[in-house]
């Protein structure tokens, strides 16, 4: 599930990119109606099986989900828009791993197992080769990049660290469809007039509002809570890294970029690392939020 979860959302930057420039959508814009659209759509479905959350435990872990979605989704698409693309991804997706390592040692009070940190070193060599170099921007630009995106990074690792908490009479899909419904509402009405919301509605374009909403939003975080039962947090982190391999694939695929020998190279190690960190099953921890 983790897998299919990484490559999900590696889908979710191609369908991105081609809805901005046929929708007309701003970056931050993509990111909302994301969350709002997947969100949405699942609690359409929850709402014809009678399905929602249950008790105010259930009720706080859905609003802790929504804020954590918004703030992950908000800050790397605004870490894009001032930096970098590879320097965002970098950081925002490969400190989450470090993140979850740290939290971890500090919770279980030891240090983590060899085993453990091979994948996470691995996984962000992989990366960086996969990335590649930034491109030269001012000292100003990179600093807020660099801080937007450990933002985000933080953002994605205490979602995956909550999500290994399982609440009563809360399931994934209930916990990701209205948690992303009230992070979409939040991150729409917190944009406002700062970013064009307007969309150019055509066929294609509500197709892939559609696409973006289903595969890597609604499928892809439901699988991925659902995941976190029978995985570690560490485990989980790593395999996301998935989501810029799948990304750089469809790329290649379907947009004719080139992939270059360092690159190629990089998706080899990152592979490597997903099947490392999946080949040892550890200890599951409990992580105190």
């Amino acid at each position: 599930m983790l897998v299919v979860a990484g490559v999900c959302w590696g889908t979710g930057g191609v369908t991105g990119r081609a809805l901005s420039e046929v929708g007309g959508l701003s970056a931050p814009a993509v990111a909302a109606y994301r969350l709002l659209i997947g969100g949405a759509l699942l609690v359409v479905v929850l709402a014809v099986r009678r399905r929602r959350p249950r008790g105010g435990a259930a009720w706080r872990r859905v609003l802790a989900v929504a804020g954590l979605a918004a703030v992950f989704q908000a800050s790397y698409f605004s870490a894009v828009a001032v930096s970098s693309v590879t320097i965002s991804t970098l950081i925002a997706i490969g400190s989450a791993p470090l993140l979850v390592l740290a939290v971890d040692a500090v919770t279980t009070r030891r240090l983590p197992e060899r085993a453990t940190i091979r994948p996470v070193l691995l996984g962000l060599t992989g990366l960086a080769l996969l990335v590649g170099a930034p491109t030269g921007q001012s000292l100003g630009r990179t600093l807020a990049g660099v801080g937007l995106s450990l933002v985000a990074g933080a953002g994605f690792a205490l979602l995956t660290l909550l999500g290994r908490r399982p609440v009563d009479g809360l399931d994934e899909a209930t916990t990701t469809g209205y948690g992303f419904l009230l992070g979409g509402t939040g991150l729409l009405l917190a944009l406002g007039t700062s970013a064009d919301l307007g969309v150019r509605l055509s066929l294609t374009s509500l197709g892939l509002l559609a696409l973006l909403g289903t595969v890597p939003t609604a499928l892809a975080y439901t699988l991925y809570f659902r995941g976190l039962r029978s995985s570690t947090a560490v485990t989980a982190t790593v395999v996301a890294l998935l989501e810029p391999l799948t990304a750089t694939v469809l790329a290649v695929a379907l947009l004719g970029e080139r992939l270059s020998v360092p690159a190629a190279v990089g998706a080899v190690v990152l592979l490597i690392s997903v099947v490392d960190s999946g080949r040892r099953r550890e200890p599951l921890t409990t992580v105190a939020t």
